[in-house]
């Protein structure tokens, strides 16, 4: 009768926490990743054309993250914008083919120009065709590669490479356009 409590205690330990989700190597329950971000374009209507500042990356459990800081935007100040996949990255202005690395690419579009709009001075160092300066997405899940397109008329494009068409989601928060990647779908 005792190994039966025992097999039923044990029985019931388990099936607790399977419910309570994935379990880390520390033991504490994890979060499951969000699903439904889709692999359409997303769009965002802006308020002005304030300057590029920075362009970081992070890694995250079920994303990869790229942030573009706006300087002098704030919550207040809708950044336009346009992610979405493309086949390959042509370069505004020029026309240029400008290879990204990965099973696909997205394009990412902001309505913030890589230099001061009333000073014309640079504000962000990225080289068309180039890795994006200060930036290294290797040991990254989903990230494969960056490059800077250009700057032309107020908007700046960049060119992520991922591992593969994977869902992702755009949104602002303060002065900081966000773009995240999921892991898989």
């Amino acid at each position: 009768m005792r190994r039966w409590i025992t097999v039923l205690t044990a029985f019931a330990l388990a099936v607790l926490g399977l419910a309570a989700g994935p379990v880390t190597a520390a033991g504490a329950a994890t979060a499951p990743c969000p699903t439904g971000w889709g692999s359409l374009p997303k769009t965002g209507a802006g308020s002005g054309y304030k300057p590029l500042e920075d362009i970081r990356t992070g890694r995250h459990d079920c994303y990869d993250r790229m942030v573009l800081d706006v300087r002098g935007a704030t919550s207040a100040d809708a950044i336009g914008f346009r992610v979405g996949y493309v086949d390959r990255l042509y370069q505004d202005g020029s026309g240029d083919y400008i290879p990204v690395g990965g099973g696909a690419v997205i394009e990412v579009r902001i309505a913030a120009p890589s230099y001061d709009p009333a000073t014309g001075e640079p504000t962000y160092d990225g080289k068309a065709g180039r890795h994006l300066p200060g930036v290294d997405v290797s040991g990254y899940r989903t990230f494969r590669d960056t490059r800077f397109a250009s700057s032309f008329e107020g908007d700046t494009q960049v060119g992520l490479g991922v591992r593969a068409r994977l869902p992702f989601r755009v949104f602002q928060t303060g002065g900081h356009l966000v773009v995240d990647v999921a892991h898989s779908w």
